[in-house]
């Protein structure tokens, strides 16, 4: 499995990308309507083993290009897990990426949604804006 950013559209609200892709290599997503379901939890146990995978393989291939006797073929193989870790934790990244709240704009809310920051005076959003 290959992540490929440019194949994934713009990610709704309410819409989750999977760690995974169907037979055809097409990304998957989760409607969540805010919610945490079976689903959600396996995709989220999924990401932390890719996340810890990336981890162990990154260790792997800084002891490769460290070792100056390492061939070709040792290279090759840390680059290719390199790679496939690399895109794993990008799908993990715009996953969780598009699931944050959105930032709000301070001329956009009422006067009742700020209060004046603590030292420059500036209005800043109310946490109380954020839902």
């Amino acid at each position: 499995m290959s992540y490929d950013r440019s194949s994934v559209p713009d990610l709704s609200p309410g819409l989750r990308l999977l760690p995974w892709e169907t037979d055809t290599g097409k990304p998957c997503f989760l409607s969540t309507n805010g919610t945490t379901g079976r689903l959600a939890r396996i995709a989220d146990e999924i990401e932390a083993d890719q996340l810890r995978d990336g981890a162990d393989v990154l260790k792997g291939a800084q002891a490769v290009l460290n070792d100056w006797k390492s061939g070709e073929y040792a290279v090759r193989l840390a680059l290719r897990a390199a790679t496939q870790c690399l895109g794993d934790v990008l799908r993990i990244a715009d996953s969780r990426g598009a699931r944050l709240p959105r930032s709000v704009n301070v001329e956009d809310c009422d006067d009742r949604d700020r209060v004046d920051g603590p030292d420059d005076g500036e209005p800043q959003v109310a946490a109380e804006a954020f839902g």
